[in-house]
């Protein structure tokens, strides 16, 4: 009987790991999949939604940057910057370099929104930052292997 007993319980207690086990590799596949759809949607923010207007040189992005005075020239580099980040948030290799970079961009804009805008909407760029440094803390591992190519190429 004792012998059932502890073949039960040794029994039970490896159907319990497995299934730590599982949803442990399920949580993780999720974390994946909402991480990867969070770098889609900045992508998308980006691209679309910050981007696209100073390039097309849109009445308001003109306006903010004449207020600014820094000119056309400026207007066109950040949105080509936003841009580029925006694509290499969804390339593999470049996702963590590209989450870091658009912080630093993040970081300057709002440093202008405090200054020439005092403080209008100085929480976006902070808002903008958490899931960014998210995303480069994430895909941290992709900076190793982007060195090597680049020393490779070099």
């Amino acid at each position: 009987m004792s012998e059932t007993a502890a073949s039960v319980a040794s029994a039970a207690s490896a159907t319990s790991r497995t299934v730590v086990a599982e949803s442990a590799t399920t949580r993780g596949r999720r974390a994946r999949i909402a991480l990867r759809a969070l770098q889609v949607l900045l992508a998308l923010f980006y691209g679309l939604a910050s981007a696209l207007p100073k390039l097309i040189a849109h009445p308001s992005a003109v306006e903010s940057f004449d207020k600014i005075g820094w000119g056309s020239g400026a207007m066109y580099t950040i949105g080509a910057l936003e841009l580029a980040g925006g694509i290499a948030l969804l390339v593999p290799l470049l996702q963590s370099v590209a989450a870091t970079a658009l912080s630093a961009l993040m970081v300057g804009a709002f440093v202008v929104q405090m200054t020439a805008f005092h403080g209008e909407n100085a929480a976006t760029p902070l808002i903008l930052i958490i899931p960014l440094a998210l995303i480069a803390w994430a895909r941290r591992g992709q900076n190793a292997e982007l060195l090597r190519v680049v020393r490779r190429r070099a």
